[in-house]
């Protein structure tokens, strides 16, 4: 007697399919931070593979360093008295032209079953630098120690580098040194000596070639007054970030090439300073070599969804329940939202082996099947299931759509969400709620 009285009554059916819905969420938000934790696992092994071949590297400089004197005024801590003393600074100079020309060869490797992008690289630099202006730089010729003057690269893992790097400086040749002469610009990267005489009259030339080797990411800074870049790499899937966009860039099926053209005057930081003053790292800006799958974020993007797939599904069993007099028992309901949620464990799982695209499709035709098979053994309806299986069909048609329109995900999942309540307005429009509540016959005209 009890148990039909519970089977009729309205509420109770709504608040215990509201409750299973609701518990579900548990074990959803359980595989979202399975998402998390193997995203940090990835993350964990690109630091791997990066910190033995070499991490993402910036390339910054290259910074003429000359050392000088000058004279302060400081108070004597024990007289008082106003006394001279001898400041030793750092005056950087920037080149007038800087040209790179730059060649990645992209790698995959792999770490367990997480694939990692590293690449080795040919850096060929060339520029000048103008003549010294003592008038201009307002410091006499006499206060400069010429001797010490260096030329610093800043790099961000010295590892990369792959050969002996030769400074060609006007026709001379200089060997680079680890480590900068200065950390007032970088604190990683090498130097070389260069000569440099109060009488010189001309400009100075310079270039070199770096072969460097990195994980993902390849950055400069545009320290010229005019500053021209060229990337070419057989990489199909680049992403151009940082301060700058390429004037100019081609993606094809065999590679991309990228050119940037950058003036001083596109930049917050003067051709020469002394000290500190200034950072340049804000300026960088280069090419990203990513993967073109990312099945993490995908399935971040899919479980948002979990929720309503859970939600129609048992409201299309409530329905079914209202018009066709039959009794759906909520551990059934239970078993299918458990169904529901399997499917995404089965997403991340499969994805991580094979394309995102094809792990979907495999993951939901699984969950179908599955939930197929038990509805035709709970409801003895062949016509009945075919109408789930193809709804649940339809829902995951659409979340697969979303997740492929990225840019677009927002205004399509807006557009479904309101066809679907409009159609279940539309099929809820005769039934008399009060009716169910009062006798549990069907009360649909």
């Amino acid at each position: 007697m009890l148990m039909n009285k519970l089977k009729s009554n309205l509420y109770f059916k709504i608040g215990t399919i509201v409750i299973i819905a609701l518990l579900l969420l548990i074990p959803t938000s359980m595989i979202r931070g399975i998402i998390y934790e193997r995203e940090s696992t990835q993350e964990q092994a690109i630091q791997e593979v990066s910190s033995k071949w070499g991490e993402a590297q910036t390339i910054k400089g290259p910074i003429m360093s000359l050392p000088f004197m000058r004279y302060a005024k400081e108070t004597d801590k024990e007289t008082g008295k106003e006394k001279l003393v001898t400041v030793h600074e750092k005056l950087h100079i920037l080149p007038s032209k800087l040209k790179i020309v730059t060649e990645m060869k992209p790698e995959r490797r792999y770490r367990g079953v997480y694939e990692i992008v590293v690449y080795n690289s040919i850096i060929k630099v060339s520029g000048e630098f103008n003549k010294l202006n003592f008038e201009e730089l307002d410091i006499p010729a006499s206060n400069f120690d010429f001797s010490k003057a260096r030329l610093n690269v800043g790099i961000d893992d010295l590892r990369g580098i792959e050969k002996q790097i030769e400074l060609s400086w006007n026709n001379l040749s200089f060997p680079f040194s680890p480590g900068v002469s200065t950390s007032d610009n970088f604190t990683s990267g090498i130097n070389a000596q260069i000569a440099l005489s109060p009488t010189d009259n001309h400009i100075y030339t310079f270039s070199f070639e770096l072969k460097l080797k990195g994980s993902q990411q390849l950055y400069f800074t545009p320290v010229g007054k005019e500053t021209d870049i060229n990337v070419a790499s057989t990489w199909t899937t680049p992403s151009f970030n940082g301060s700058f966009l390429p004037d100019e860039n081609k993606v094809t099926k065999d590679g991309f090439t990228a050119h940037w053209n950058v003036l001083n005057l596109n930049r917050n930081y003067p051709q020469s300073w002394v000290g500190s003053r200034y950072n340049i790292n804000y300026s960088a800006f280069g090419v990203d070599l990513i993967l073109p799958v990312d099945n993490y974020q995908k399935s971040h993007r899919s479980i948002k969804y979990a929720i309503l797939f859970i939600g129609l599904t048992f409201l299309v069993f409530f329905f079914i329940e209202v018009f066709q007099s039959a009794f759906i028992h909520p551990i059934q309901y239970i078993l299918v939202g458990i169904a529901l949620v399997i499917f995404y464990t089965l997403l991340l799982s499969i994805s991580e082996y094979l394309k995102f695209n094809l792990s979907f499709f495999i993951s939901a035709l699984a969950t179908l099947i599955l939930i197929s098979g038990y509805v035709k053994a709970i409801l003895k309806s062949t016509k009945l299931t075919a109408f789930i299986s193809g709804l649940l069909s339809i829902l995951y048609i659409f979340i697969f759509v979303i997740i492929q329109l990225e840019d677009f995900a927002l205004l399509i999942g807006s557009i479904g969400v309101f066809i679907i309540l409009a159609l279940i307005m539309y099929f809820s429009r005769k039934i008399d709620w009060y009716s169910i509540g009062n006798n549990g016959n069907n009360p649909a005209a």
